[in-house]
């Protein structure tokens, strides 16, 4: 018992001789800390040596060698390889404060942790975000920067300040900071993405073509950097590529359809008729694209010469969306059905409760369609798309009907 008595009075006092000698050389107060605990457990093993074998037990003994051995040799294992205590410990308080709430607590003591090591990477992140969450944003860039310059292979820091940049309206620095981060790392997805974007907005499209397509090498399956390509080269006029990327965005998520209804309108400024509606017919799948699909699907059939599909699909696209109305009237195509287009009003609550009831029936329909058309060949899904067009015309025109019926009733009912 005395020797370990000994052992452990040498060894914690050596330990705290090293701690307060790196308070002394670094000033730095959270040492204070830790020499207090050490202090502590110094203490109760005199007073056991002193009073007898009331800290006797395994919990106290367990406590002492916590405090005044193991407490410092991890505090000195962790500055050994490199670390800083203090930094680490006054970031982890610093986030736990985010975590309750009090940001303004953790910026002061980042802020005080920056004053004293000025190359601390992590604490300007930290604050940096804090800024950011704030809407202080120039304040988050500058800290941003910083970061950068403690770490040059922070990139992520580099693609926040382009963010940051951009939200500020200063494109040019933002493309300039993007060029810089895909220079040192081409593989980095987001900032291919609004280097792209960025470019795209100054009409720089064939620059931004060539950054989607070096894109492309990292991620070669992506219908983001598919669609985006597909985009690009529609604005290039350059519809044959154009229809390239979009066919194969659509190939990659063939339940997105954005892409299917922008290769509904290539095929149509190429006047292929029968593609276009095979491509608008899909895209009644879509709940967001329902009301243009059907109002595309109106122009092909006016073309094609079938005007009782134009006036369904016309009215039909006006019944989802009300602003296709004045959009129908203006466009001199449906001229020659406009007689028949119906200006849309408000229905009271029963002919309201039967649309809803159709539209639903629709959807569920349309939903059936997609499980059907699961590993089929694309001849057998151009015919199921074919008759589905015919029956949701044949079933719209008998719902047209029964709408009437319903109507007259109604006003019967009134008067």
């Amino acid at each position: 018992m005395l020797i370990e008595k000994f052992l452990f009075n040498i060894l914690a006092f050596s330990l705290f001789v090293i701690i307060f000698s790196k308070l002394i050389r670094k000033n730095d107060a959270n040492y204070v800390f830790i020499l207090i605990f050490e202090a502590i457990g110094i203490a109760l093993n005199f007073l056991e040596l002193l009073i007898g074998q009331i800290f006797g037990t395994i919990i106290a003994k367990a406590f002492m060698y916590l405090l005044s051995i193991i407490l410092p040799i991890i505090i000195i294992i962790i500055e050994y390889r490199g670390n800083n205590f203090s930094e680490l410990f006054t970031i982890c308080y610093a986030k736990i404060l985010i975590m309750l709430g009090n940001e303004k607590a953790a910026k002061n003591k980042l802020q005080a942790l920056i004053g004293k090591y000025s190359e601390s990477y992590k604490a300007h992140v930290l604050l940096a975000k804090i800024y950011e969450k704030d809407g202080e944003i120039r304040n988050a860039i500058d800290e941003y920067v910083r970061a950068i310059d403690s770490n040059k292979h922070d990139y992520d820091s580099y693609y926040k300040i382009a963010e940051l940049l951009t939200s500020l309206d200063k494109k040019d620095e933002a493309i300039t900071m993007l060029q810089n981060l895909l220079e040192n790392k081409p593989e980095y997805y987001n900032a291919s993405l609004l280097l792209g974007e960025l470019l795209c907005q100054q009409d720089r499209f064939k620059e931004a073509a060539s950054i989607y397509q070096d894109a492309l090498k990292y991620r070669p399956l992506d219908y983001e950097l598919y669609y985006s390509l597909g985009i690009v080269f529609t604005r290039l006029n350059d519809f044959s590529n154009a229809k390239q990327y979009y066919a194969k965005a659509a190939e990659i998520n063939h339940r997105l359809y954005n892409a299917k209804y922008t290769l509904g309108q290539i095929a149509l400024i190429q006047e292929d008729l029968d593609e276009a509606e095979k491509y608008f017919a899909e895209c009644l799948m879509s709940e967001e694209l329902e009301a243009k699909a059907y109002y595309q699907l109106a122009k092909i059939y006016l073309i094609k010469g079938e005007k009782d599909k134009a006036i369904l699909f016309a009215n039909k696209a006006i019944e989802l969306d009300e602003t296709y109305f004045k959009i129908i009237l203006q466009e001199k195509i449906f001229n020659s059905i406009k007689e028949h287009i119906k200006t849309p009003e408000k229905r009271n609550d029963r002919v309201r409760k039967k649309q809803k009831q159709r539209d639903e029936e629709i959807q569920k329909y349309l939903e059936e369609t997609v499980g059907l058309i699961k590993g089929m060949s694309e001849n057998e899904i151009k015919n199921r798309v074919n008759e589905k067009v015919d029956k949701i015309f044949e079933k719209e025109v008998k719902k047209s009907l029964n709408n009437e019926e319903e109507k007259e009733e109604i006003q019967k009912e009134i008067i």
